[in-house]
């Protein structure tokens, strides 16, 4: 063994040989001067991701209950999309929820809109830094920007009582599926996931039914994960529903514990 070559603690972590860098991490941070490369480096980005986290957690702790709607961003103003989202933007501050979507235009804006009509309702906006400008909406009342999707994915899900998903694209059925994936593993319970416009979503529902269930791949009951319907009110009654359901079973919880403390030991 070659006792010779260089060797440098970094924290927890040993490096050897040509592994040694030829500056600290405190001289490339106090040089004004020196590359700017570290602020790339994977250890920093944790730093960076641990920070959003952080700022989201902060931000929205103590928001209401919410219900976060998906959609796809070129969606036209003057559409039957658009009109129907900030009908259920409403309709979802009408039921005392907060309204958290993506932030940007199309079907996440009507959605943001629907819940300013009404007088102290909550409209959230998580956007992404993407290559292309896209900015906040004018209707959201808390705009936060993260670099990183998984971190907005985990606010989506940590702040919401159930996902509503209008007609979308990529981003649209990234979210979908990331919320049944977590529902049908177990990871969130009681966490409904809607498909508003039918004429839409069926084809993907018959894809679903035929390819998926019908070559093993989900079981029957996981088809129980999706609701799809084209009315608003419904939609938000599924939602309510789950959400009382849920709070009732946390309230059978507490007095199950409280009961069991309550026992003469």
């Amino acid at each position: 063994m070659d006792t010779t070559r260089r060797e440098r603690r970094q924290g927890q972590a040993v490096v050897r040989g040509k592994l040694v860098p030829d500056s600290t991490h405190d001289q490339r941070l106090l040089d004004r001067q020196g590359p700017a490369d570290w602020v790339h480096m994977d250890p920093w980005r944790v730093l960076r991701i641990q920070a959003e986290f952080v700022e989201g957690f902060g931000q929205l702790a103590e928001l209401p209950p919410a219900v976060t709607v998906f959609g796809s961003a070129r969606t036209p103003a003057d559409s039957p999309e658009y009109a129907m989202g900030r009908a259920l933007g409403r309709a979802i501050a009408e039921a005392g929820y907060a309204v958290i979507t993506g932030g940007g235009p199309g079907v996440m804006e009507s959605a943001n809109r629907g819940a300013t009509e009404v007088d102290g309702a909550v409209s959230v906006g998580l956007g992404i830094e993407l290559p292309f400008e896209q900015r906040m909406n004018d209707y959201v009342d808390l705009g936060i920007e993260f670099r990183y999707f998984f971190v907005r994915k985990t606010m989506f899900v940590k702040y919401s009582c159930g996902f509503i998903a209008l007609p979308g694209g990529f981003g649209t059925l990234d979210e979908l599926f990331e919320a049944l994936t977590l529902v049908q593993t177990h990871k969130v319970t009681s966490f409904p996931v809607v498909l508003m416009g039918s004429e839409f979503w069926g084809g993907l529902l018959d894809w679903i039914k035929g390819t998926l269930l019908g070559t093993g791949k989900i079981a029957e009951q996981d088809l129980d994960l999706i609701k799809i319907t084209d009315d608003v009110d419904e939609a938000v009654r599924i939602i309510v529903d789950s959400d009382r359901a849920r709070s009732g079973q946390r309230e059978e919880e507490l007095e199950a514990v409280a009961s069991q403390d309550a026992e003469p030991q």
